[in-house]
């Protein structure tokens, strides 16, 4: 039989091997002479913290005992939850996710300790310990996924925000397998869920789920309107808020609703999406906050107003529209992107030339690379599809007009930038745009297309084990 090596042995073979009295080790430890002799003879166990103070004493790695630690006081040892929590808090200082695992794996087979264990997980992503988080998230929605409980769902909305990330093929999977839970949250989180989701699936410019999860969101939040301002709603009854005022996702489900219509061209009925979220005389609320978002969607409105008419074929709005970039420049660094987006694509498709306009916001494009860092879903997710997009749009612009350098340089940014979102459309997209005028690139430019086109290659290898030879 094996017997499992323990802290105590380790600590006392230690303490003989350099000569020590326990009253010398207790001072390199910062600890009495009595809590290391308890601990040594085995009648007292030990806190991670004090675990530490040991293993530094002893000159060794930051958590060296940690799995001896799991092995000692938490396998096959009723779970005690003020020594596991400070213990899974430290193994996500450490970034010891093998050893939040284990501890999962010993004490998630009780249901009664999924409570605590998200309690924990909250803590931890609170900290901005986003990996460690998502493993104990994953160990309670493991251990309840026969319950139609709430914490259940937003377990999986926890799971769905940490691993949305830059692999838009995986984003799909992940938001597909979050969105049959939606039903299952809090009404009030529902509405966040539902935002969330239609951003995601608006970076995988899926248009049929973007209508679904707007006109799903502006239903539930409308019923939620209504209830807060019924004349029989208790006056001071304790509510759940939601991330932005009520009235906001009622009006953000038309503003997506009026870009899915964008998307299908149908640019006549996104204006009339568009004007109702413009008229928000409906609003009852008056505080700065509301004014706030008022006055952003009245912004939103006008610009887009402008794009939809641009995009029509009425070029006269251009000179307008500019001058609105320009007035407007100061209020969201993340719509600046989306801004000159739309002014590439109607100068694309209607063969407008707009060169005094790029060099008017010179400075400003050179910005475009820089991927923004955010917690809200629209920066995350919709803001790295522009990015990419921008660029296609520029190399596009510049190359049909023979500025060559500079329209093979956005592209192969855009490239870049596509592959690292794993956007399979843009990419070809790029591919398409590079044949076509290949004839006119420098062998530079040559070599580091078909660099970047090998990389791709081995990585895509790499990823799905296909075969890289013949026979």
């Amino acid at each position: 039989m094996k017997h499992t090596p323990t802290i105590r042995a380790e600590l006392d073979r230690y303490i003989q091997q350099k000569g020590l009295s326990l009253a010398q080790f207790g001072q390199l430890a910062g600890m009495n002479r009595g809590i290391i002799s308890a601990i040594v003879t085995g009648n007292k166990s030990m806190s991670v913290n004090q675990l530490d103070r040991i293993t530094e004493a002893m000159c060794l790695p930051e958590g060296e005992f940690y799995d001896l630690f799991i092995e000692n006081f938490i396998i096959d040892h009723p779970p005690n939850m003020r020594r596991i929590e400070p213990f899974l808090f430290r193994c996500a200082e450490l970034d010891r996710l093998d050893a939040i695992r284990r501890v999962v794996g010993a004490i998630m087979d009780n249901l009664l300790y999924s409570p605590k264990l998200f309690e924990i997980a909250e803590g931890l992503l609170a900290q901005g310990k986003n990996a460690a988080a998502l493993v104990l998230y994953e160990g309670v929605a493991e251990t309840e996924r026969y319950q139609h409980s709430e914490r259940l769902a937003v377990c999986q909305y926890r799971i769905f925000t940490i691993q949305i990330g830059d692999d838009q093929s995986r984003n799909v999977r992940v938001a597909a397998v979050f969105e049959a839970f939606v039903e299952r949250l809090d009404e009030i989180d529902q509405l966040d869920a539902l935002k969330d989701l239609a951003n995601v699936y608006r970076s995988l410019r899926k248009w049929d789920k973007v209508d679904e999860m707007a006109r799903q969101m502006r239903a539930k939040a409308e019923i939620q309107y209504s209830f807060v301002h019924n004349e029989k709603h208790k006056v001071g009854t304790p509510e759940k808020k939601t991330r932005g005022p009520l009235f906001g996702y009622i009006a953000y489900a038309d503003l997506l609703c009026a870009s899915v219509c964008e998307a299908r061209g149908d640019y006549q009925q996104a204006l009339q999406y568009t004007y109702t979220y413009a008229d928000l005389d409906w609003v009852k609320e008056d505080d700065e906050d509301t004014k706030y978002w008022m006055n952003l969607f009245s912004q939103w409105a006008e610009g887009n107003t402008y794009v939809y008419k641009l995009l029509s074929g009425d070029i006269n709005v251009l000179h307008d529209y500019v001058e609105y970039i320009v007035a407007t420049s100061e209020t969201n660094e993340n719509e600046k992107i989306s801004k000159l987006l739309n002014v590439l694509i109607a100068a694309n498709q209607y063969s407008i030339d707009v060169d005094d306009i790029l060099k008017r916001f010179e400075t400003l494009i050179g910005t475009f690379s820089q991927q923004p860092s955010s917690d809200d879903m629209y920066t995350r997710q919709v803001i790295p599809d522009y990015i990419a997009w921008f660029g296609y749009e520029l190399g596009f612009y510049y190359l049909h007009r023979g500025k060559y350098i500079d329209g093979f340089k956005y592209l192969m940014n855009a490239m870049v930038k596509s592959h690292i979102i794993n956007n399979e459309t843009y990419f070809i997209n790029c591919m398409g745009l590079f044949v076509r005028f290949q004839a006119h690139a420098v062998p530079e430019t040559k070599a580091e297309y078909f660099n970047l086109i090998e990389r791709v290659w081995e990585n895509n290898v790499q990823k799905n084990g296909a075969s890289n030879h013949c026979g």
